[in-house]
């Protein structure tokens, strides 16, 4: 699976973002399709998770009630919808795709995901 992951760029404290994640000459059927960050000096975190069988999805504390994931009816791009932005939210994002059937509490655990996006740039100025 190829994922292509995009949307980053400049905001400024408050604004919104969508970041795609696009799965490449397949469509996400029993995928769980999810979002980690990494902030210069950091450990990667999970953001938040989507199961596209089910709809099922998982955010983290940090980022629960500003962002939400949804999915293309077309079933090939999940989409990290990011409002209310912070400073805080400067990291790079990935998004990364398994075939395995995780239960919820596995989702947050990068060691599952078997195919990653090359990474997209997001930077908040306040």
């Amino acid at each position: 699976v190829q994922l292509q992951a995009s949307g980053g760029g400049l905001a400024q404290a408050g604004d919104s973002l969508r970041l795609p994640c696009a799965a490449s000459g397949r469509t996400f059927s029993t995928d769980t399709i999810a979002w980690f960050r990494q902030a210069p000096g950091k450990e990667r975190e999970f953001v938040g998770a989507i199961r596209w069988r089910d709809n099922d999805k998982l955010y983290s504390d940090s980022v629960k009630g500003r962002f939400a994931i949804s999915r293309d009816s077309a079933k090939t791009t999940a989409f990290l919808r990011m409002n209310s932005l912070t400073p805080e939210d400067t990291a790079v994002y990935y998004c990364a795709c398994t075939t395995r059937r995780l239960i919820v509490s596995s989702l947050r655990d990068d060691r599952w995901y078997d195919y990653w996006g090359q990474g997209t740039q997001v930077t908040v100025s306040s």
